[in-house]
């Protein structure tokens, strides 16, 4: 197992490392000091062709320039925050609106956007990356000084596990995911429609127009939400189910899972033969099946379109701060926040 480095850019007079992770199987792992991003998953289909398996791009002024959260660490909080603002103990915080009227992924300097101090670790049979951000007292409108560690660990069993941890000197909000945009295929050879998902759920979280829940779960059963058997992603993608239009025709939606502690779903495409397992501790996962990806740039020599890559966000619910029937993302000093998600990629030969 090794690790290789290069420079991949410059941001703010600051240099930008691409950091790659390689196993003893030829799995490879590549991922930015800046925003954590994960550059590239390179992974065997089920005839040993070593392919890409994510979204990402060649040029570090596209990441700037056009990126969608392409691989990125989002933070302090994932997702929504309706308003803009939020009250904790009686006092009001208001935040970034860059998804006006509504804050998104941490606002306009979120952690995707910012270089984070990096530590290797390499072991006997793991090789990885401890990436370490201290946000100031009120950062984006947030309260409280937030050290954050983030750490990718590549195996010989071909997963890529996903720590985060965070402390904070003040009461805050902490909700941190991964953002991914996964396409099995292969450098991008198809779009995601045919990819399959299976996983148990208690059901999805109903969006309002602007994409704030609305504090219900909807019923999954008999909608294109259900995805207990496996689902087909083009059922989404076509369907005239009026969450599904909402959201640009597809999937934007926190999918809630059946049972607390640790849960389980798992990404197929049939034609590669590729799967991914993913194991998380986290209580839902924002699916996007990436519905405003068109536009006027390209990703490794792929002309951007709609649907291009599916995100499997596990993280705490969305906009929670203003549902106290979900799960608290409120982080207090005396606390330690904790979050962990393994990927492991694997290939069915024909007939499994």
């Amino acid at each position: 197992m090794k690790i290789l480095d290069r420079i991949f850019g410059s941001y703010e007079g600051e240099s930008v490392t691409e950091y790659t992770l390689v196993n003893d199987y030829g799995m490879m792992v590549s991922c930015l000091d800046f925003g954590c991003v994960i550059t590239k998953i390179i992974v065997p289909d089920r005839q040993g062709n070593f392919e890409n398996v994510v979204l990402g791009f060649e040029n570090f002024e596209d990441y700037t320039e056009w990126s969608p959260y392409f691989g990125a660490v989002c933070g302090r909080v994932a997702g929504r925050i309706g308003g803009a603002s939020f009250e904790l103990d009686g006092k009001v915080y208001h935040l970034a609106d860059n998804n006006y009227p509504n804050h998104l992924h941490g606002g306009k300097k979120g952690f995707n956007s910012v270089i984070w101090k990096t530590e290797i670790i390499e072991e006997e049979n793991t090789v990885g990356l401890k990436f370490f951000y201290h946000s100031p007292d009120g950062e984006e409108g947030y309260p409280g000084n937030l050290d954050t560690t983030v750490t990718y660990i590549l195996n010989n069993k071909n997963e890529l596990d996903i720590t985060f941890e965070a402390k904070t000197d003040q009461k805050t909000l902490v909700n941190l995911t991964n953002h991914s945009y996964f396409n099995l295929s292969g450098n991008i050879k198809r779009d995601i429609s045919e990819h399959v998902l299976k996983l148990d759920s208690k059901g999805f979280l109903e969006l309002r127009d602007d994409l704030i829940p609305t504090g219900k779960l909807m019923e999954s059963r008999n909608t294109p939400f259900d995805f207990n058997h496996g689902r087909r992603l083009y059922s989404g993608l076509n369907s005239s189910h009026p969450q599904n239009v909402l959201v640009g025709n597809g999937y934007d939606h926190p999918i809630v899972f059946s049972q607390e502690g640790e849960n389980k779903l798992i990404l197929s495409d049939e034609e590669s033969g590729r799967s991914l397992l993913v194991t998380t501790d986290q209580p839902c996962v924002v699916l996007y099946t990436g519905n405003f990806l068109e536009g006027p740039y390209s990703i490794a020599g792929v002309r951007s379109r709609n649907h291009l890559g599916v995100c499997l966000e596990t993280q705490g619910f969305p906009d929670a701060i203003h549902h106290p029937e979900f799960p608290s993302v409120v982080l207090k000093p005396e606390e330690v926040y904790h979050s962990k998600t393994v990927f492991r990629f694997f290939a069915n030969t024909l007939g499994d």
